[in-house]
């Protein structure tokens, strides 16, 4: 599948697929915080088809409002950021759905869910990939919350929009929670 991304760079999807090949070989499934159109999810769903990790045991699992982005908080207020707005980036799940079934790949487990809504039972056990692409602060905080504890020893978190100017709140969550220093998994800051 050749490279395209509406949300995130050239640059970025290339970090991201290898980041996510550099742990087919850690215990968990693949998780994504924020899909969109599916754009990363299509290409990290090829990376496990493809794999030769017990013919890729490994699930991926996305999770999406399938509303747009939700509202923002004070954390998250930027003059960049002015065109994010709630609701925007809206597409349904059946859409992301119908691009896997297109694609011939097989359909990860997708969540329409806000992430504060979700519980630990939404989750794989074990990961051993997170992308988190949830654009505002508390969308961040939400997931890296519930993906933190189950990361696999050598796993990857990679967030999305940490160096974005115009999404402040990311980097905010990020740094409060102090896990850029953890010495369990990787945590790649996009």
């Amino acid at each position: 599948m050749s490279w395209k991304n509406d949300q995130v760079n050239e640059k970025e999807t290339k970090r991201i697929l290898e980041l996510a090949e550099s742990v087919l070989d850690v215990e968990g499934d693949f998780v994504e915080f924020g899909c969109y159109k599916g754009d990363t999810s299509l290409l990290l769903q090829e990376i496990l088809v493809k794999s030769d990790v017990e013919k890729s045991a490994k699930r991926l699992w996305i999770y999406d409002s399938f509303e747009g982005l939700p509202e923002k908080g004070s954390q998250d207020e930027s003059v960049l950021g002015v065109l994010f707005k709630s609701g925007e980036l809206a597409v349904t799940k059946r859409e992301v759905k119908q691009r896997f079934l297109k694609a011939g790949l097989p359909v990860p487990v997708i969540k329409k869910v806000w992430f504060a809504d979700l519980t630990e039972a939404d989750l794989p056990e074990r990961i051993a990939f997170a992308f988190l692409d949830g654009d505002f602060y508390e969308s961040i905080k939400d997931s890296l919350k519930l993906v933190v504890p189950r990361m696999s020893e050598g796993g990857v978190v990679a967030v999305h929009d940490y160096t974005n100017p115009a999404l402040p709140g990311v980097k905010r969550a990020v740094d409060e929670l102090g896990i850029k220093n953890n010495k369990k998994f990787r945590i790649e800051l996009l």
